[in-house]
């Protein structure tokens, strides 16, 4: 099966740097699917789950927003903030929705509905654990 160079940087560590199969992410116009001889894109992320597939296994990733920039050959994640999965639990996810009121309540009128969605999302991250 033909694999995609998968790289997951945060501004702390690099968590990932694989040959994957397939990467589910986040994207903030809606969750996609990207695999090898996908066709470019950058796009941002949103507060969600990453999941990468490696051969039978699947690594998972809590990301709460950044950029993902997609060629036919490499994936590679700039997250604001990724964990494993593993490494997650729910003071480490109401923490997130912490940060995520304190930037709504400060945020200009004209990017509340971005704020808010991202509230949103930050809270639903609390299903994933």
């Amino acid at each position: 099966m033909a694999t995609i160079q998968f790289d997951l940087v945060s501004p702390e560590r690099k968590l990932a740097s694989l040959d994957a199969s397939e990467i589910q992410i986040p994207g903030s116009d809606g969750d996609f699917t990207a695999m090898a001889e996908h066709a470019p894109i950058i796009t941002t992320l949103r507060p969600g789950l990453l999941s990468v597939k490696v051969g039978n296994d699947v690594m998972e990733y809590i990301v709460t927003g950044g950029f993902v920039e997609i060629s036919a050959t490499n994936a590679s994640v700039l997250a604001e903030q990724a964990l494993p999965r593993n490494e997650v639990d729910t003071a480490v996810i109401e923490g997130l929705i912490e940060n995520a009121t304190a930037v709504l309540k400060d945020v200009a009128a004209e990017g509340k509905d971005d704020a808010d969605k991202r509230l949103a999302d930050t809270k639903a991250l609390l299903d994933l654990i």
